[in-house]
């Protein structure tokens, strides 16, 4: 089968653009808890691969998250996101892929108000989207289905760039996209060298590593 060329570089969000540690201690916050404590027990559901939200079940013991997550909001503790939260290499990066001709999309498993606030960083990005606004998340098919649609080309000229391989590698291959596994956050390193992560078309351990990698030329030196 032909190796097309790409044409559109999809981003996950969580660890991938945003580094989450700011999000977790204002959980720890909103818990009375330490942040390492909380911190830890990230850690350890990761390696269980459970889903990170089960820290905060395990912290709070019967706990609705989707109820907390209301209530942090109402109570004007909610989701925040700054320029100091994006890992150093993505604006640069994303700047650098558009300049040399390729699409960006930026997609990942949050709510539509994380998506609202990626959007007011006016990131280099062509478009951005949540599966909070898309009412699909991954690792589900459908989630990868509107990731092509904003990509306006075949998934076989897209990559999809993320740090979890049962959420982001298995499933973005199992749809057809090429896959670029990222090795940072606690998914990232945790699980790099995972039968999941092999099936990656590219591993990588930062961004500034994926213009070479797709045609678009090195990053200049900083």
């Amino acid at each position: 089968m032909a190796v097309h060329a790409i044409e559109t570089v999809a981003f996950d969000v969580g660890e991938t653009l945003v580094c989450d540690d700011r999000y977790w201690a204002s959980w720890a916050d909103w818990l009375g808890m330490p942040r390492h404590a909380l911190s830890a027990l990230v850690g350890a559901v990761v390696a269980q691969g459970r889903d990170s939200a089960d820290a905060i079940r395990i912290a709070r013991p019967g706990a609705d998250v989707d109820a907390e997550y209301r209530a942090r909001e109402d109570a004007g503790c909610g989701e925040h996101l700054e320029e100091s939260d994006l890992y150093p290499d993505v604006r640069p990066v994303l700047a650098h892929l558009r300049r040399h001709g390729l699409r960006v999309v930026i997609a990942g498993n949050q709510s539509a108000r994380a998506a609202q606030l990626l959007r007011a960083l006016d990131l280099p990005a062509d478009a951005i989207a949540t599966s909070g606004e898309w009412g699909t998340a991954k690792p589900e098919r459908g989630f990868f289905e509107r990731v092509i649609g904003l990509a306006r080309t075949g998934p076989d000229r897209v990559v999809y760039v993320g740090d979890h391989p049962a959420n982001d590698v298995g499933p973005a291959k199992a749809a057809g996209l090429r896959v670029a596994h990222i090795r940072r956050g606690p998914w990232g390193h945790l699980w790099a060298g995972s039968p999941g992560a092999a099936e990656a078309d590219w591993r990588i351990g930062s961004l500034t590593e994926l213009p070479a990698l797709l045609g678009a030329a090195r990053m200049p030196p900083e």
